[in-house]
């Protein structure tokens, strides 16, 4: 008997995060307005290195990237979405980078710590902030290959453990699965639009996303003719170089595995 409960307990353990997954794709799409698309996944391994689901033996991001459909498929339909994750409910959730959508950073987990510090030490004002056990990634505001590249020209030295994920581009989203472990958030995402609480996530564990508009506001709003943006707000890349730039530069190896 207690093996038969503690079958059903997995069982609904596994659906609930299959659930937070598509709950998670679709605000993101839908509410959000992110272009997102389910990653390749990984393959069913028995032992505890978990190889990524494409063709590559020494895949760079295993799990976390698109094969299947291509990055291109990228989309914020509703409809799109619920079919995708509910024929692959284990899929990472990838965000294409670029155009419209946000921008992202990334850096080694131990040099996007001591960024993070730095940055609250002079009191710099952070968007979301996703992490796996080896790579934070900092979500920034849509920038130019153009304005990138000044941005960069400044710089005596850029590591190439420091990665800008622009148009063309994808980052795996909370609460992914993927080979290095699964995405968090390591700085919840805060609300944009016009000020006020239209919307967050629940903390920095990555769990599921709520909504906490009032039915009197979305009422109002509806009736003015106007929509407040639930999204995310995001900073600027030029304010985050400088700080990202020297601490993965001054980070011995680029930063490793920080343990959380």
């Amino acid at each position: 008997m207690r093996e038969i409960l503690g079958r059903r307990r997995k069982l609904s353990l596994r659906r609930g995060d299959r659930s937070a997954v598509l709950t998670a794709a679709l605000a993101y799409a839908t509410e959000w307005q992110w272009p997102v698309l389910p990653g390749v996944g990984l393959r069913p391994d028995g032992g505890r290195v978990r190889r990524c689901g494409c063709p590559q033996p020494d895949c760079a991001a295993p799990g976390a990237h698109p094969f299947d459909p291509g990055l291109l498929a990228a989309t914020t339909d509703a409809r799109m979405v619920r079919w995708w994750w509910t024929n692959r409910p284990d899929a990472p959730v990838v965000l294409a980078t670029g155009g419209r959508a946000p921008c992202a950073v990334s850096l080694p987990a131990v040099a996007g710590a001591r960024a993070l510090a730095a940055f609250d030490r002079a009191g710099i004002r952070l968007g979301p902030v996703v992490a796996t056990p080896t790579r934070w990634a900092l979500l920034v505001a849509p920038y130019s290959l153009e304005v990138l590249g000044e941005l960069l020209h400044r710089q005596d030295w850029v590591p190439g453990s420091l990665l800008f994920h622009g148009e063309g581009g994808f980052v795996a989203l909370p609460p992914s699965p993927t080979g290095a472990g699964r995405v968090r958030w390591e700085r919840a995402p805060l609300p944009g639009g016009r000020g006020g609480p239209a919307g967050s996530v629940n903390g920095a564990s990555g769990g599921g996303i709520r909504t906490f508009r009032g039915d009197r506001t979305e009422r109002a709003e509806r009736r003015e003719g106007t929509t407040r943006s639930t999204a995310p707000w995001l900073p600027d890349v030029s304010a985050l170089v400088d700080v990202l730039v020297e601490e993965s530069a001054g980070t011995p190896g680029g930063g490793s595995r920080l343990a959380y």
